[in-house]
C-alpha cells in the first residue's frame, strides 16, 4: 500500500466504456494540471457492444470489473465510483430558452446562475417528454449556448447586477434504456456512477479549449460503434449529433473479404497503419500475407461512405454549411486516409482536418512515461476532467420499495422522487371527502367534504416533509393521505334559513320559523340535505301553515289577512295582519273553551 502515499485522498476514475474496448484512466488534479496516475485499456472478448449500446451487460460488467482490479493494483487502493460518458446513440436535443426575473435590481450569484441552467434542463425535458411520450428520456449533459443580462448578450452572469436574466440552454437526453445498462454494467463491476456525460463533451475537454470555441468547429469522436459529433461557434457548444457508422463497420468489411473472424479483422485493420505486410489466418485454417495499401483498397469505399455521412451530419448541425476546421479523436479515426476524405467532403483544405492527440495534452502528466498519448486517450481524460467541471448524474433512491434513478441538480427533494416515480398528487396531500351538490333558490350551491389526514412521509425512517433533500441510496415511505368524511349539512345550516318571519295575529306579534320547500315537499330546519336536491326558502307562510304552527284546526276558523277574507292556501307575508275567528261563536268563545 505505500503506493497510496503518493497521490491524494481523493481521485478520478474515468471509464470509457467503447463498444470495441474499455479505457480507464485514475487521475487528480494538482495546481490547474490533471495527472495520470494510471492507465488501463482492455478490449471486449465478444461483441458484447454494438453501435455503442450495451447487449451483454454480464460481459461488459466482466470487463469493467478486470479494469478496476487492474488499476487497483497500480495504484494500491480500492476504486469505489467511477465517472462514465454514454455514446450519442439515439441522442435527443433540446435548446430552450429561459429567463429569472427579479423583483428589483439584484447581484447575479453562483446559485441564481446554477438554478437558471437548471430551469433550462427542466424545461428541456417537459417539452422532450411532451413529444416523446412514450419513451422516459434522462438528461445526461447540457450547454449553455448564451447569457443574457437584461437581454444583452453575455458571456458570464455572476457579479452583475441585473433586473433580469436568461440563458439559452442545450440539453442532451438519451433514452432509459441507455443509461440503465450502462449503470447496470457499472454497478455489476462493484461501482457506483460519480458522473455521467456524452462522450462528444468529454471529448471536447481536451480536444477544443475555451479560447479556440469562439471558432466554428467541428470535433467528430470517431468509435467503433459510432461517430460522436459537436459543434462550436461564438465560444459555446451549439450543437450534438451522432451517426451509427464507424469503425466497426469498416472491421466487417474485413471479415467478408477476407474470410476471417471479427477479431482477425480489427487486428488487420489497426495494423494498416503499418509499413510491414499483415500476417493472418483464415477461418479455414490457411495462413496469408497481405500489404497495408491493399487493405486500404479494400476499404476505401466504406471509408469514403463513413467521411460523406460525418460532414453531411456535420453540415445539418452547422446549419446546412461546413466549419472552418475538423478535430478527430478516437480509434475508429485513426485510418491512413479518412481525414484527407473528410476534408474533400467538407470542400476545406487537408490540413484543416486533423487528428488530435498528443499536442492537446499539454496541460495533461502521465505519471506513467511508458504510456502513449495518441487520440485513443482523449475521451477517457475529458471523462475525468468533466467531473470537475459539471457534475451531470444520477443518484438512485428507494421509493416505497422500489428503486428509481433521478438526475443530480444537488436540489432534489422528496417531491422529485414522488414525481419520478408517478406517486399520484391526490396521494401526498389531504383529500376531501366526496362534496355535495344541491340548489337553493335556483343557484348552485356546493358544500366540500371534510379533509383528511396529509401523507406521512417516511426519509430513513424519520418522519418528515415533501421539500426534505434526499441523496443517493436514500430510502424514502409515503404513506398515502387519507379521505375526509362527505360533506354533510341540514337545512338549519344554511344562512338562508337564518332568520324569521314574523305575523301580527289577531293584535299579537306572533314570530314563526322560516319554512324550506325541498323538492316541492315542505321541510323543517332539521332535514339532512341530499344531492341534487331543489330548495327554495319562503318568505310566507300559507294560512293553513299559520294555523299549522299556531296548533289550531283552520277548518274552523273564518280567516282575514290584511282584512280581507282568505282561504287555506293564501299567503301571509312579513308583518302581515293575520284574523281569525270560528265560523261559529265568537274569538272570546274559543279562549273561554281553552281552544286557544
Amino acid at each position: 500500500m505505500e503506493e497510496s502515499r503518493k497521490y491524494p485522498e481523493h481521485m478520478v476514475f474515468g471509464l470509457d466504456i467503447g463498444t470495441r474496448s474499455i479505457v480507464g484512466s485514475v487521475g487528480f488534479m494538482d495546481h490547474k494540471k490533471f495527472k495520470v496516475a494510471a492507465q488501463c485499456v482492455r478490449e471486449h472478448d465478444t461483441r458484447a457492444m454494438i453501435d455503442g449500446q450495451i447487449h451483454d451487460i454480464a460481459k461488459v460488467s466482466q470487463s469493467i470489473y478486470q479494469v478496476k482490479t487492474e488499476l487497483e493494483s497500480i495504484l494500491g487502493r480500492t476504486l469505489n465510483e467511477v465517472c462514465i460518458a454514454a455514446a450519442g446513440r439515439v441522442l435527443k436535443t433540446v435548446t430552450m430558452h429561459v429567463e429569472q426575473v427579479f423583483e428589483e435590481e439584484t447581484l447575479v450569484t453562483n446559485e441564481h446562475v446554477y438554478s437558471l441552467d437548471m430551469l433550462g434542463v427542466e424545461h428541456a425535458h417537459e417539452k422532450l417528454s411532451s413529444e416523446e411520450y412514450h419513451i422516459r428520456f434522462y438528461c445526461v449533459g447540457y450547454t449553455v449556448i448564451k447569457y443574457y443580462l437584461n437581454d444583452y448578450d453575455m458571456n458570464f452572469l455572476e457579479g452583475h447586477k441585473a433586473r433580469k436574466i436568461a440563458a439559452d440552454v442545450l440539453a442532451t437526453f438519451l433514452p432509459e434504456e441507455v443509461v440503465d445498462s450502462l449503470y447496470a454494467a457499472v454497478e455489476e463491476a462493484e461501482l457506483q456512477v460519480a458522473s455521467l456525460t456524452l462522450e462528444p463533451i468529454a471529448a471536447i475537454q481536451l480536444a477544443i479549449p475555451e479560447q479556440f470555441r469562439l471558432l466554428n468547429i467541428a470535433l467528430v469522436d470517431v468509435g467503433a460503434g459510432t461517430s460522436d459529433i459537436c459543434i462550436t461557434k461564438d465560444g459555446s457548444i451549439s450543437a450534438y449529433g451522432m451517426i451509427p457508422f464507424a469503425g466497426d463497420e469498416l472491421t466487417e468489411v474485413l471479415v467478408k473479404e477476407y474470410l476471417v473472424e471479427f477479431a482477425t479483422a480489427e487486428k488487420i485493420k489497426i495494423a494498416t497503419d503499418k509499413k510491414k505486410g499483415i500476417m493472418y489466418k483464415d477461418i479455414m485454417g490457411l495462413y496469408h500475407k497481405i500489404e497495408p495499401p491493399e487493405v486500404l483498397k479494400v476499404l476505401e469505399p466504406s471509408l469514403s461512405r463513413m467521411a460523406s455521412s460525418i460532414s453531411d451530419k456535420i453540415k445539418e448541425l452547422n446549419g446546412g454549411k461546413s466549419v472552418s476546421a475538423v478535430f478527430v479523436v478516437g480509434g475508429g479515426g485513426k485510418l491512413p486516409g479518412f481525414t484527407q476524405m473528410l476534408a474533400k467532403e467538407l470542400d476545406i483544405s487537408a490540413e484543416r482536418v486533423a487528428l488530435r492527440g498528443a499536442e492537446v495534452m499539454g496541460n495533461i502528466e502521465f505519471l506513467n512515461q511508458d504510456i502513449k498519448k495518441d487520440s485513443l486517450l482523449v475521451t477517457p481524460i475529458g471523462i475525468c476532467l468533466n467531473f470537475y467541471n459539471q457534475k451531470n448524474s444520477f443518484i438512485f433512491v428507494n421509493f416505497n420499495g422500489e428503486r428509481i434513478k433521478l438526475y443530480d441538480n444537488d436540489k432534489l427533494t422528496i417531491m422529485d422522487a414522488a414525481i419520478q416515480a408517478d406517486y399520484p398528487n391526490e396521494k401526498l396531500f389531504p383529500r376531501r371527502g366526496k362534496e355535495l351538490i344541491f340548489m337553493v333558490n335556483g343557484i348552485s350551491r356546493v358544500i366540500r367534504g371534510k379533509a383528511g389526514e396529509g401523507a406521512i412521509i417516511l426519509l430513513n425512517g424519520e418522519e418528515t416533509n415533501l421539500q426534505a433533500p434526499i441523496k443517493q441510496n436514500d430510502k424514502i415511505i409515503i404513506r398515502e393521505s387519507t379521505i375526509g368524511t362527505a360533506a354533510c349539512i341540514t337545512i338549519e345550516e344554511l344562512p338562508e334559513y337564518q332568520g324569521s318571519i314574523s305575523f301580527e295575529v289577531n293584535g299579537k306579534n306572533v314570530i314563526c320559523p322560516k319554512f324550506a320547500q325541498v323538492n316541492r315537499k315542505l321541510q323543517s330546519g332539521y332535514y339532512e340535505i341530499q344531492p341534487n336536491d331543489r330548495i327554495e326558502f319562503l318568505s310566507y307562510y300559507t294560512v293553513a301553515q299559520v294555523f299549522q304552527f299556531l296548533d289550531i284546526d283552520g277548518d274552523t276558523m273564518k280567516v282575514y289577512v290584511n282584512n280581507r277574507l282568505a282561504s287555506a292556501e293564501d299567503k301571509v307575508y312579513e308583518n302581515f295582519s293575520f284574523h281569525f275567528e270560528p265560523l261559529t261563536g265568537t274569538y272570546e268563545d274559543l279562549i273561554e273553551s281553552g281552544e286557544i
